[in-house]
């Protein structure tokens, strides 16, 4: 099993026909994602052969899912159009949509993200993030598919760049599902709901759970983490050396006074029983044990 996303996902791409979209759709073509179409307004009825593939272009959302039952859409459209072309997705009724754009306004975020939870049926994971991937079977997003393969660690992460190093650091042991759900003020999907369904998944043993300074999702998650999850966790915190005010990478990545700081992260986690790395490769070490002890 996994979480989110499966060999069955039926995936669009808002924005297909854009340098980015294209790019994106050809390599999640090649890691075998279930791609049934793409969505730009305007050029509703052409076709594009990505990989070997024609692809139909619809005018609308509402439209690709009449045509191909798509479960699942990738936004990848400039910051200003984003709002709109989520809207349009959760109206078509897409349980799934990915959001890879970065620089989204927070207003916009905040609107799409409320009528996501108004709607009771769609899941938003991003904005800025890479994706999700499960191994083997779909990839949604721009995480490289060849860094990992198949196998039983479950991995939510704030950061895109720090999900592949440790897909790749953990290579040897493969993931259930790696999911990235960006590093904005507000998000779709959080730590607790990766590590609700990690919980539940039968094929996840272990979970990786990487954050960063700024806010108080850490935090909320090692509470999380003590009363509901009893899979082993380990964790990274990135930011320690971060200064106080300044924005580090992520739009949410900030220290305010005692708020949010890197060691404050990592004594929440330890204190409800997760062992939390000094560096990446560290984390990835402790997961590696924790994977050998359950395979004896």
């Amino acid at each position: 099993m996994s979480i989110f996303l499966n060999k069955d996902s039926k995936v669009i791409v808002q924005g297909m026909t854009g340098s980015e979209g294209t790019k994106h759709t050809t390599r999640m073509l090649a890691s075998g994602t279930q791609i049934v179409g793409g969505v730009t307004p305007g050029k509703g009825g052409q076709t594009v052969t990505i990989e070997g593939r024609d692809i139909e272009v619809y005018g609308s959302v509402e439209e690709a899912v009449k045509a191909t039952g798509a479960t699942v859409s990738v936004v990848f459209v400039p910051p200003k159009f984003t709002k709109g072309a989520v809207f349009e997705a959760i109206d078509a009724g897409i349980p799934l949509v990915v959001v890879i754009t970065e620089g989204v306004p927070v207003h916009d975020t905040a609107a799409f993200f409320a009528h996501a939870q108004a709607s009771g049926t769609t899941r938003i994971i991003g904005p800025n993030c890479p994706g999700i991937i499960t191994p083997g079977e779909s990839n949604a997003g721009i995480i490289p598919a060849d860094i990992a393969g198949q196998g039983r660690i479950g991995l939510v992460s704030k950061s895109g760049t720090l999900t592949y190093q440790m897909m790749y650091e953990l290579r040897d042991f493969g993931f259930s599902t790696a999911i990235g759900i960006g590093g904005d003020p507000i998000i779709g999907t959080t730590h607790i709901d990766a590590l609700e369904a990690f919980e539940a998944d039968p094929d996840t043993d272990a979970i990786v759970m990487i954050g960063e300074i700024g806010g108080d999702a850490e935090e909320r998650a090692a509470a999380f983490i003590k009363d509901n999850v009893k899979k082993p966790v380990v964790g990274y915190v990135a930011g320690f050396t971060a200064p106080e005010g300044k924005t580090m990478g992520h739009a949410g990545a900030i220290v305010s006074g005692s708020s949010g700081t890197a060691v404050a992260k990592q004594e929440a986690l330890e204190a409800v029983g997760v062992k939390v790395g000094k560096t990446p490769t560290e984390t990835a070490n402790l997961m590696r044990e924790i994977m050998q002890s359950l395979a004896k």
